[in-house]
């Protein structure tokens, strides 16, 4: 196990078991074969073909466009591809902060592709030494994604509907107990990318990264059940245990390299720094 292990892992997929999804000449996202061709039976609205996946021409709109994935959506309910939808919405768009073309349930994202947006947010305290220590929550045993694990502060997707400095407010206090004026302190450091296949597809993910300085007296409080338990390590704990083990959620390994780089702990005299530095932004 690696630094660089992680961002390989995160960066693993073959595009040829997908088709591109596809509208109004922009490329969506990717669908698996089998899927693909199933979808014409569940919505006269998806025009499948051996290239790619797309909507029909009259299907124009954002409302029409999205109630069709909705159907797709209970599809893969029904199927039992998928657990069960979220109820939370995710923009569909060539880009981000483009105009959204459709909305996705969050629980299919995957399935389809698509480009996902999320925040992570860093919370830090300068030790007297002059070190830092990293605040490190312990997802709770019930997660479907990563039970157990270990997590930033701060984390959550990016629903349709919420900026993103609104959407920080609400995960702070709902993760960790911040109020919106201690959240506001957060500053924006830049965005890591990776594209991972999984059982369910291809997950496509642009996460947009802050460092939260905290006083030293500061203690989180977890209040929407996702979190077991926080424990405050010292820098050098959190880069050795991403460095040698796989305790961490997936994708939290490459936010706190991330920090490592910026924050100078990780340097370029790492065998593997220009990779690593390289790799975080695919």
């Amino acid at each position: 196990m690696s630094l660089l292990d992680h961002i390989r892992a995160c960066n693993a997929h073959d595009l040829s078991g997908f088709r591109p999804f596809e509208l109004e000449g922009h490329r969506l996202g990717w669908v698996r074969h089998a899927l693909a061709e199933q979808l014409p039976g569940v919505d006269p609205g998806f025009v499948v073909t051996a290239g790619r996946v797309t909507l029909a021409p009259e299907v124009r709109d954002f409302e029409a466009r999205s109630s069709v994935l909705a159907h797709a959506a209970q599809f893969l309910v029904e199927t039992g591809a998928v657990t069960a939808l979220r109820n939370e919405f995710y923009p569909v768009a060539p880009a981000w902060g483009a105009e959204p073309l459709l909305r996705i349930d969050r629980a299919v994202v995957a399935q389809f592709g698509t480009r996902a947006y999320g925040l992570h947010v860093n919370g830090f305290v300068r030790r007297p030494d002059g070190g830092l220590s990293l605040w490190v929550g312990r997802r709770a045993r019930d997660r479907e994604v990563a039970p157990g694990k270990l997590d930033n502060l701060i984390a959550g997707g990016q629903p349709i509907g919420l900026t993103l400095a609104e959407n920080l407010v609400k995960e702070a206090q709902e993760e960790a107990g911040i109020d919106a004026a201690l959240a506001s302190r957060a500053v924006p450091v830049g965005a890591v990318t990776y594209r991972m296949e999984t059982e369910a597809g291809l997950k496509q993910d642009t996460l947009f990264l802050y460092d939260l300085e905290l006083d030293p007296d500061f203690v989180p409080v977890n209040t929407d059940g996702e979190v077991e338990r926080f424990e405050l390590w010292p820098l050098e704990r959190v880069a050795e245990s991403v460095r040698s083990t796989q305790d961490w959620k997936f994708n939290v390994n490459l936010v706190v390299i991330d920090f490592l780089v910026r924050h100078g702990w990780l340097t370029p005299e790492e065998p593997d720094y220009l990779e690593i530095v390289t790799g975080l932004r695919r």
